[in-house]
């Protein structure tokens, strides 16, 4: 993938994120396992055509994949995209500790004299 498509795929996983509703179904499902619709559905006050919406939000951002048995439709999560989340956090964690460690030379320098 080029920077563009991750930059992309990044917006994707958070826009699916940003969900209370949806993050609280990825952390049932990592917890947990994969679930029926109807299971994850019943732990919710919002009808089951509303969790499906959000399950279907999840998987256009492949944090969730679906697998069907005949009428019985298994939600399972997806660990992988959550590395670009990984990725981009590093490198604002990189560019702080630049900015945090230009600050102690100050203070030190500061100090020293």
């Amino acid at each position: 993938m080029d920077e563009r498509e991750d930059t992309e795929r990044l917006t994707e996983i958070l826009k699916a994120a940003s969900d209370p509703t949806r993050r609280e179904i990825l952390t049932i499902l990592v917890q947990e396992g994969p679930l029926r619709v109807t299971t994850l559905a019943a732990r919710f006050d919002i009808s089951l055509n509303s969790v499906s919406k959000h399950i279907k939000a999840l998987e256009r951002a492949g944090l969730v994949t679906r697998h069907t048995d005949w009428r019985e439709h298994l939600i399972a999560p997806e660990m992988g995209p959550l590395r670009l989340i990984d990725e981009w956090f590093a490198q604002l964690r990189s560019a702080w500790d630049l900015r945090l460690d230009a600050l102690a030379d100050i203070i030190n320098k500061d100090t020293d004299e």
